[in-house]
């Protein structure tokens, strides 16, 4: 009897409704920001592999992009490390985005990423500083080097022993 009451307890205890309030609710009255719908969009797919698609938002966010298949210089390396060059296909891509953020601040990026890598361009993004100051050079020395003695003397001559030819044929 007593297991049967502490189950009813246990139960009332989990079904009782939470006083922690809920943030369910999705739009406020003073909500500052109109609902974004898309007002413009086509795709298109070629039969040789290219495409190109694009959309426009409500916004004025934008973004168009094109793709290409192009040959390209491929390299395999076998398990010696030999490299193979061969012609393989590759994807090209261009594209470009706009948008504005919430300051008002307009922003445009255009890319193109190919065999030469990704290219990103735009005002917004960082820039490597260029440096103004000329390299150093290494110290040159002009000294002259010191010449290795020469030693003049004369080798001795070892004295002539008597020699005489004899033997056969002489």
């Amino acid at each position: 009897m007593k297991l049967f009451i502490v189950a009813i307890l246990v139960a009332a205890a989990c079904a009782a409704p939470s006083s922690y309030p809920t943030y369910e609710k999705k739009y406020e009255k003073d909500y500052k920001y109109p609902e974004i719908v898309v007002t413009g969009q086509s795709d298109e797919r070629n039969l040789d592999g290219s495409s190109q698609w694009n959309y426009a938002q409500s916004d004025y966010t934008t973004r168009e992009e094109s793709q290409a298949q192009k040959k390209m210089q491929g390299v395999t390396y076998d398990s010696y490390g030999k490299a193979t060059y061969e012609d393989v296909m590759g994807n090209t891509n261009k594209g470009s985005s706009y948008w504005v953020s919430p300051e008002g601040e307009k922003f445009t990026l255009t890319w193109t990423a190919d065999d030469a890598g990704f290219q990103p361009k735009g005002d917004h993004l960082p820039v490597a500083p260029v440096h103004v100051y000329e390299l150093p050079v290494a110290p040159v020395h002009e000294y002259e080097l010191p010449v290795a003695p020469v030693h003049e003397y004369e080798l001795p001559v070892a004295p002539a022993l008597p020699y005489s030819r004899t033997g056969p044929g002489y």
